[in-house]
């Protein structure tokens, strides 16, 4: 497990304006020690000789072209819609919005 003090997460909280008291700074010094072991043992296992990736395939692009086809009007869109106004669909206010 790497080496973390409670000092060091104290420190890490005070930059991050983070109040914690004493059982909750203890209780982090084992739970980023053992985030630290693991994010160690990662870096062990890559290998200078081991390209990084992010898909373990090639991946090409699948997008279709993008082509102008007919579609719906604002009218025949709006056309089953409980409210609408400007031309829109009208939804409840949320979140005092204007």
């Amino acid at each position: 497990m790497a080496a973390i003090s409670r000092e060091d997460v104290a420190h890490l909280a005070k930059l991050a304006r983070i109040d914690m008291n004493e059982g909750e700074l203890d209780h982090l010094v084992s739970e980023l020690g053992a985030i630290l072991g693991a994010v160690a043992r990662v870096q062990e296992a890559a290998a200078s000789d081991v390209p990084p990736t992010s898909h373990p395939f090639p991946v090409n692009n699948v997008f279709r072209s993008d082509e102008v086809r007919p579609s719906l009007t604002n009218a025949q869109a709006l056309s089953g819609a409980p409210a609408q106004a400007e031309e829109r669909f009208k939804v409840p206010q949320i979140l005092g919005e204007e």
